[in-house]
C-alpha cells in the first residue's frame, strides 16, 4: 500500500484482473507488430521495466504462428564498459540465453549488445584526453556512452527499412518529468498507441507498460515465467540486494533521466553523491565484497567536498585543450582561470590506480572475475595514440606504467620508433630546462613536431604545428598566465565600452 500511495497509483490489475490485463496487452503487441513491416528494436538494460517489457513481447508473439513471427526484433543493450559488473554480467548472460532460447522456439528475437565508439569511451576520454570527472557544468559522459551506440543502431535501422519502432519499457508512475514527456509525445499519437520520437527522424515509440506501477512490474515478473530462460527472481534478489528500487534506462535523448539519477549504472559515475546501490551491495553480501576497491576508486575521481576541489583543481591544467585560457570571478571578486583537462602525471594517476584494481581484483575476488576487465586493451591502445601522438608525450608512458602494475609485457602493438625519444634523450632536455615544466613541454613538443615532419615527403603544415605548439606553452608559470589573461580581459572590457560610448562621441563631434 506504501507504494501505491507513493506512487499516487493503483494496480492495473485490480480493476480487470490479471490475466485480462495481461491477454490486452499482449493483443495489444500482437496487433501492433503485424500491422506493417517495420522492424522493432527494444530497449533492454537488464533491469525490471525493460525485463517487463521484453517479456511481455516475447510471450505476445509466441502465441502467432511460427509463419506470422517472421518480422525481426532486436533487444539491444548499451554497455558503457563502466557498468556495475553485476548487472553487466546479468546482461550479457541474459544475451546469451535470449539467443539460444530464440532459435530454439524460432523466435524473432536477434539480441545486440551495443558499445560506445573507441573515441567515445569513459576511460579514453578521462585518462586519454584527460576530461575530469563528469560533473553537472560538463557532463559529457551520457551521450558518448549512453545516446550516441542506441541513436546510431536505431538510424542505421531506419536507413535500411524507412523507418523503426522503439519499444521502452519507461512508465508514467516513474517520475514527473518523464510523465510530462510521454503526456507531450502521445498529444502526437499515431497508430494509436505510437508516438514519434522527439530525437530521432521516422522512429516511432511504443511503450506497453506506460501506465504500471513498481508493484505491477514486479507482479508481472513474479507471476510469469521468464520465456528465455533467466530466473526473475534472482533478478529480483539483485535489486533488494542493491536495495534499488530503479534502472539504468535505455538513454535515447536528453529527456530520458540518465544513469546519474538511476540506481543501477556506472560504477564510475559521479554525477550522483553517493553510489548507494554498489555500496548496499558490498554491505549486504560478503561475496560482493571485491567490488569494494572499485567503489574507493570512484570515490577518489569525485570532487565534491571542499577538499576534493581543491585536489581536482591541483589535478588540472590551467589552460584549455588548444591552450586557451578562459576565466571567471570568484566569490570574493577575485580574477580566476577555469581549469581545463587532467595534466600528464594526473592521467598517467589514473592509470595506475585502473590498473592496480583490475589486478587486486583478478588476484583477491571469485572465480568469475578472475578475468574482469575494467579498461580493454583497444581503449589502452588508443590512450597510448593520444598521449603520444595528439599530445606530443613522447615519454610513452603507458607501456612502463602496465608493466610496473601488471608484471607482464605490455601487449600492445610496437609503435613507429620515430615518435618516441629514449629515456636519456629526455633527461638530457630536462636538465637543460632547468627543471620547468611548461618551458621542457615547449622543447619537447617542438622537438617531436619537426623530427615528424622531417620524415614526410611534403612539410606543408609545419610552421601552423610549430605556431600551435608555441602559443600553447607561451606563459612562464600560471600565474603568469592569470596576468595576461587578465590584462587581455581589461582591454577587451575597455573595447566594449569604448563601443558602447561611440554614439556618445559621434554627437559630441557633430556639435563641436
Amino acid at each position: 500500500m506504501a507504494n501505491k500511495k507513493k506512487n499516487n497509483k493503483s494496480s492495473i490489475f485490480e480493476d480487470s484482473g490479471f490475466s485480462s490485463t495481461i491477454d490486452f496487452v499482449k493483443q495489444e503487441i500482437q496487433e501492433l507488430y503485424l500491422s506493417d513491416e517495420v522492424p522493432w528494436v527494444i530497449g533492454y538494460s537488464g533491469g525490471k521495466d525493460s525485463t517487463a517489457c521484453l517479456q511481455l513481447t516475447w510471450l505476445a508473439l509466441s502465441e502467432l504462428p511460427e509463419e506470422k513471427r517472421q518480422k525481426p526484433i532486436y533487444p539491444i543493450s548499451t554497455d558503457t564498459l563502466v557498468e556495475n559488473p553485476i548487472v553487466s554480467f546479468w546482461v550479457r548472460n541474459s544475451h546469451k540465453t535470449m539467443e539460444k532460447a530464440a532459435k530454439e522456439q524460432g523466435m524473432p528475437f536477434k539480441p545486440q549488445l551495443l558499445i560506445p565508439a573507441i573515441e567515445d569511451t569513459f576511460w579514453v576520454n578521462l585518462i586519454g584526453k584527460g576530461y575530469p570527472a563528469p560533473r553537472h557544468k560538463f557532463r559529457w559522459c551520457t551521450e558518448r556512452l549512453k545516446i550516441n551506440p542506441s541513436n546510431k543502431f536505431v538510424r542505421d535501422m531506419v536507413r535500411e527499412n524507412g523507418e523503426a519502432v522503439l519499444v521502452l519499457g519507461t512508465r508514467i508512475a516513474e517520475s514527473s518529468n518523464r510523465s510530462r514527456t510521454m503526456a507531450e509525445h502521445r498529444k502526437n499519437a499515431i497508430r494509436e498507441r505510437l508516438v514519434p520520437s522527439a530525437s530521432m527522424v521516422n522512429t516511432l515509440i511504443y511503450t506497453p507498460i506506460e501506465d504500471w506501477s513498481n508493484d505491477d512490474v514486479w507482479t508481472f515478473l513474479m507471476r510469469s515465467k521468464n520465456p528465455w530462460g533467466h530466473n526473475n527472481k534472482d533478478l529480483m534478489t539483485m535489486y533488494r540486494g542493491a536495495s534499488a528500487d530503479g534502472e539504468c534506462p535505455l538513454v535515447v535523448d536528453n529527456t530520458t533521466p540518465s544513469c546519474g539519477n538511476s540506481r543501477f549504472g556506472c560504477w564510475v559515475c559521479t554525477m550522483v553523491e553517493k553510489d548507494k546501490s554498489m555500496d548496499a551491495m558490498i554491505q549486504n553480501d560478503q561475496e560482493k565484497e571485491w567490488m569494494a576497491p572499485l567503489l574507493d576508486l570512484r570515490n577518489e575521481l569525485d570532487f565534491r567536498s571542499e577538499d576534493d576541489k581543491k585536489r581536482d583543481r591541483s589535478r588540472r591544467d590551467f589552460r584549455r585543450f588548444t591552450g586557451k585560457l578562459n576565466h571567471y570571478t570568484d566569490a570574493n571578486g577575485e580574477f580566476q582561470l577555469v581549469p581545463g583537462p587532467y595534466v600528464q602525471d594526473t592521467r598517467a594517476y589514473w592509470l595506475e590506480r585502473l590498473l592496480e584494481t583490475q589486478q587486486w581484483i583478478r588476484e583477491n575476488g571469485p572465480e568469475e572475475v578472475r578475468d574482469i576487465e575494467l579498461i580493454t586493451l583497444e581503449e589502452l591502445e588508443e590512450i597510448r595514440r593520444i598521449w603520444v601522438v595528439d599530445k606530443h608525450e613522447i615519454e610513452d608512458l603507458l607501456p612502463k606504467i602496465y608493466i610496473k602494475i601488471v608484471s607482464e609485457k605490455y601487449p600492445g602493438n610496437p609503435i613507429d620508433d620515430n615518435l618516441i625519444f629514449d629515456d636519456k634523450t629526455l633527461e638530457i632536455l630536462k636538465e637543460t630546462c632547468n627543471g620547468d615544466e611548461l618551458h621542457f613541454e615547449l622543447a619537447r613538443n617542438l622537438l617531436d613536431i619537426e623530427r615528424r615532419y622531417r620524415t614526410l615527403a611534403s612539410r606543408k603544415g609545419l610552421f601552423l604545428e610549430l605556431e600551435k605548439a608555441l602559443e600553447r606553452c607561451f606563459y612562464d608559470n600560471v600565474e603568469d598566465a592569470r596576468n595576461r589573461a587578465k590584462f587581455k580581459a581589461g582591454i577587451k572590457q575597455t573595447e566594449i565600452k569604448m563601443q558602447k560610448d561611440e554614439p556618445l562621441f559621434e554627437k559630441m563631434a557633430e556639435t563641436t
